[in-house]
């Protein structure tokens, strides 16, 4: 049995950047939306999700970039569950072209969360016993912790805003890229983008950016009043 589950479609206009590929906020959407339709398939989506009181909230991101596809050119999202572990649930994508060329690859952990005691809580054996795990995805796995670097640059604050929330109530993960990739040089070409999500942030609740820069790599501190991170994201050329 293909333990992999996928869609296809066309890149919309609407999923595109300036230069008319597909913007790194679109392809996390793309691996967001294929989990997401796997859980609603298997009957453990966001209604069960809801019943039960918990919510899996992500923990990393680790997304490495060959090509970025073009407008109008036909892909496939594919995403497959290789290891539960306590309250961890760890999680492989590809993004494929036509004749399945390798577009893109991401690693992911995710954390299942209880909404009522604001705590992890173990993966429910229902939910193990839905998926049918693949085998980990070939490729260089990075460490799911960003280090700072130091003398970082600090800039203006902001307020988180309706268009930033999920259904969790809280900032989406993809909100926090689109964030971090605002301070980004200008034709900064994103080969791998990892991302570390640490507090959750609220409507109104204020972002403090803080800039580190070496050489072809970029990371970006997404932090509140209190100098605590809400998300690193650090971007690679």
């Amino acid at each position: 049995m293909d333990t992999k589950y996928e869609f296809s479609g066309k890149v919309r206009y609407s999923e595109v950047d300036e230069t008319g590929r597909l913007s790194l906020n679109a392809l996390v959407n793309y691996f967001q939306d294929v989990s997401t339709f796997q859980s609603e398939h298997l009957g453990i989506g966001l209604d069960y999700l809801k019943e039960h009181r918990v919510a899996w909230i992500l923990s990393s991101w680790q997304i490495v970039v060959n090509r970025y596809p073009k407008l109008c050119e036909t892909v496939k999202a594919q995403t497959w569950p290789y290891e539960f572990k306590g309250f961890y649930g760890m999680r492989n994508f590809t993004l494929l072209g036509e004749k399945d060329e390798m577009l893109a690859k991401a690693n992911s952990v995710w954390v299942l969360y209880d909404q009522e005691s604001s705590r992890p809580v173990r993966v429910f054996p229902e939910i193990i016993e839905a998926f049918q795990f693949g085998d980990k995805m070939d490729m260089e796995y990075a460490p799911r912790k960003i280090t700072l670097p130091k003398n970082g640059e600090e800039r203006e604050c902001f307020l988180i805003t309706k268009n930033h929330l999920d259904t969790n109530h809280h900032v989406n993960n993809g909100q926090y890229i689109a964030m971090a990739a605002e301070y980004l040089p200008e034709n900064f070409f994103i080969r791998q983008m990892r991302a570390e999500y640490r507090l959750q942030a609220h409507l109104h609740d204020e972002v403090f950016p803080i800039i580190y820069r070496e050489g072809k790599k970029v990371t970006v501190e997404l932090g509140n009043a209190e100098g605590k991170a809400y998300a690193a994201v650090e971007f690679m050329e």
